[in-house]
């Protein structure tokens, strides 16, 4: 069985269980297109996000963004909240904000 990890997290807010949550795999790859479907579909969040190494030698990764539905090419929320969870992973925000 593969195990990969996520965190949840709730974006727009300052306090737990506000705002809009958002599921984020921070380490993704391997992660077929369907399994994160299926991914989204079983968190049953309004986005699930799954990050994966970036295409672009200028960038720090790419982000894949789901709903129990389809995949999105862009949305707001689950930007942010990438954003938030792989700065303060990869030392680049204060998680505490």
């Amino acid at each position: 069985m593969r195990k990969y990890r996520f965190v949840q997290v709730d974006v727009f807010t300052n306090r737990p269980f506000g705002g809009n949550q958002l599921a984020v795999f921070p380490e993704a790859e391997g992660i077929a297109d369907t399994e994160m479907q299926a991914i989204a579909r079983e968190m049953n969040f309004s986005e699930t996000t799954f990050v994966l190494p970036p295409t672009d030698p200028d960038h720090d990764a790419r982000v894949r963004i789901f709903t129990p539905g389809q995949e999105l090419p862009m949305a707001g929320h689950p930007t942010v909240g990438t954003g938030f969870v792989l700065g303060a992973e990869r030392g680049r925000a204060d998680p505490g904000v």
